[in-house]
């Protein structure tokens, strides 16, 4: 079960990111999949590293909370982010 409750909330939270996060981005739902799952834990970790909050632990865990999915959805925009920094191409 614990499988796919971080596929469920890799789905959820890669899908919103990229909803929310301006700018195209490319990648299929496999991607959108790996995005979320990868936010969950960067947010859990920085959120309960900065917070102390159980809800930023729920999202490391793959809890299909919401805070657990704001946390993920926020440590994927994160990613999006850092990613779009390091393949910007310079001109």
């Amino acid at each position: 079960m614990g499988i796919l409750a971080w596929l469920a909330l890799g789905l959820i939270a890669g899908a919103l990111a990229k909803l929310i996060y301006p700018g195209h981005q490319g990648g299929g739902i496999l991607a959108t999949m790996g995005l979320g799952i990868l936010g969950a834990l960067v947010g859990g970790y920085v959120g309960q590293a900065l917070l102390g909050s159980s809800g930023a632990a729920a999202a490391s865990a793959g809890a299909l909370t919401l805070p657990g999915i704001i946390f993920a959805v926020l440590g994927a925009m994160l990613l999006i982010f850092i990613w779009g920094l390091l393949t910007r191409r310079a001109a």
